[in-house]
């Protein structure tokens, strides 16, 4: 993916959501001044994920299923887990530390701080609409954060595409050149999973934004399926059909088995 393939995205998410683009400019200056001179850099990122099967645990429906199916696989240590925000909690509910969580900050404070206490690299992400949460919790987590932006990258920041922490997930994967990216918990329909945002909290306004945003994420994800040359598989158990990614039932299917044999 090239810069300027993404602002071509970048242009059409703004329009779709009315966002504010001064606002992402103004978050992403925030961000960069706090973490100038302590974020991480990519190399560290890539000595963690380069050559490894990557999996992305989404927040949707389907999150506590795949997470259970993961639990019990014996060759689970082959993978790499990225979460998506909200998956946190459903990850260390079951044990598993995140070796890398990619979040905009809207998700559970404690969730966040705790996997961030056991180890896992937090790959910030600034945006307009969460400048009251950089300045709360980025100091809480900033020595070992990688900060991303959804505009033109400057200082610090890096932009590896992607719009919701799930897809964002899957680009930087891309980027760090894995062996493979398997996602779960993207389920990337109608209905929004409990780790994503309670429903009480979600109005018929901020409930169609949400279902806007995951249309968009899906638009991504087929689209990356285009321009990467890693294979790409979905385990998420009720996910819709991904244009250009290999559906898996299982963990134990051929592609996978073979991938955690060559590791």
């Amino acid at each position: 993916m090239t810069l300027d393939e993404w602002l071509n995205w970048y242009r059409y998410i703004v329009k779709e959501c009315q966002f504010n683009e001064f606002a992402d400019v103004e978050a992403a200056t925030l961000l960069d001044s706090m973490l100038s001179g302590k974020a991480l850099k990519f190399a560290q990122i890539e000595r963690t994920l380069s050559d490894k099967i990557s999996i992305v645990f989404g927040a949707g429906p389907s999150l506590v299923v795949d997470i259970e199916k993961f639990v019990e696989f014996p060759q689970r240590r082959a993978f790499k887990v990225l979460a998506a925000d909200g998956a946190t909690a459903a990850l260390l509910k079951h044990g598993i530390v995140p070796d890398i969580v990619v979040t905009d900050l809207d998700g559970p404070v404690d969730d966040l701080l705790e996997a961030y206490a056991h180890g896992s690299i937090i790959v910030v992400h600034a945006h307009g609409d969460n400048i009251p949460q950089l300045k709360n919790l980025v100091p809480l987590i900033s020595d070992r954060v990688l900060p991303t932006t959804q505009i033109e990258p400057f200082g610090c920041l890096y932009n590896f595409g992607g719009f919701t922490d799930g897809d964002r997930a899957a680009f930087l994967c891309s980027s760090a050149r894995v062996k493979a990216i398997v996602l779960a918990g993207m389920d990337l329909g109608e209905e929004i999973g409990p780790y994503s945002k309670p429903l009480s909290t979600l109005t018929p306004e901020r409930l169609e934004i949400k279902r806007k945003k995951l249309k968009i994420a899906k638009e991504l994800l087929e689209w990356l399926a285009t321009k990467t040359p890693l294979p790409i598989y979905d385990l998420t158990f009720h996910g819709i059909k991904l244009r250009g990614i290999i559906r898996l039932g299982s963990f134990n299917e051929l592609p996978l088995r073979r991938l955690i044999c060559s590791t």
